[in-house]
């Protein structure tokens, strides 16, 4: 199956007054066509940094050390501004955190996205409107013809996650970035969402990028997932077989963390220590310091990746 998106050894560091923060180091994974794709960890872990170079909008601070972004035929490191703008929003669309903060306040939430439309699908001006509101409507926002003359004040978080999910998919792109979609959401508006975008996916063949601190939502909603600590992908396996048999300490910890209907208080664990400071010079794996199978080998470059079986990589000198 031919991927989507495919990110070969990807680096990226931050410039500052502080030292050079090593965000990403050497990210690998690819993403098919109609595929859920999972990416997890704590926060500052790097997951909404790759998003971001995914979309080549990196902060000026931001300096690419290597590696390769390929999203279809384009060279997504290579391509300049031009190339880049005719695919964002038209093949390659992103759902924001915070949809409040990413929607216009001023704006009318069909005006918004009619903007995309009118950017990215060389319609006619007289059906822009009629095609907005059939993108609300996909996203089963109730009336979408009175809801496409609303402000976003006027609608709730879950409403204005809709919107959003509107905008991302108005021109059909062929690979949808979610990062954190169901943020500040209440449970049973986050089923809602999610199965939405997993419906879209489907439906459409959308190669979809769901970047999650909630290993739970993950299990729940992807094909695969890769597990992300301090700017490594540190294990990548189909959900099944990540949930079941975890391979990389974190991981394994990870879960250990997540709650599940039966957990109490005194059955959920914590994981020890933190992330590292990513500034000056760091360990072959970054892990080191906070794992309880830590042996001197660990500490030996290059950190290889075992292939555990089939689809399950992990990055580790000691897999469980």
């Amino acid at each position: 199956m031919s991927a989507q998106l495919s990110i070969e050894e990807f680096s990226l560091v931050f410039r500052t007054r502080d030292g050079t923060v090593q965000a990403l180091q050497d990210v690998s994974f690819a993403i098919a066509r109609g595929e859920v794709m999972g990416v997890v960890g704590e926060s500052g872990s790097g997951k909404s940094v790759l998003a971001y170079a995914i979309l080549g909008l990196q902060d000026a601070a931001a300096t690419v050390l290597g590696g390769r972004i390929m999203f279809g035929g384009l060279d997504m490191l290579a391509a300049d501004e031009a190339a880049l703008a005719a695919v964002r929003g038209r093949e390659l669309a992103m759902i924001f955190q915070s949809p409040r903060t990413a929607l216009n306040p001023i704006r009318k939430v069909g005006v918004q996205i009619e903007d995309i439309l009118r950017e990215h699908a060389n319609l006619p001006s007289r059906e822009l409107r009629r095609h907005a509101i059939e993108a609300l409507a996909r996203v089963r926002i109730p009336d979408p013809e009175r809801r496409y003359d609303s402000y976003p004040f006027e609608l709730s978080g879950g409403m204005c996650q809709r919107v959003m999910i509107a905008m991302a998919l108005a021109c059909a792109p062929s690979l949808l970035i979610a990062d954190e979609p169901t943020t500040g959401l209440d449970v049973t508006t986050q089923a809602v969402i999610m199965d939405l975008i997993r419906d879209m996916s489907r439906e459409a063949r959308m190669a979809t990028l769901l970047i999650t601190h909630d290993l739970g939502l993950a299990g729940e909603y992807c094909d695969r997932i890769a597990v992300m600590h301090a700017g490594h992908v540190v294990e990548v396996a189909p959900v099944e077989t990540l949930l079941r048999r975890p391979a990389h300490p974190y991981t394994q910890q990870l879960l250990a963390a997540t709650p599940t209907p039966r957990s109490t208080v005194e059955t959920l664990v914590s994981i020890p220590g933190q992330l590292p400071d990513l500034r000056g010079t760091l360990a072959p794996c970054r892990f080191s310091t906070r794992c309880v199978r830590h042996l001197p080998l660990c500490d030996e470059t290059p950190l290889p990746w075992t292939m555990r079986e089939a689809g399950h990589l992990v990055r580790c000198r000691v897999p469980l």
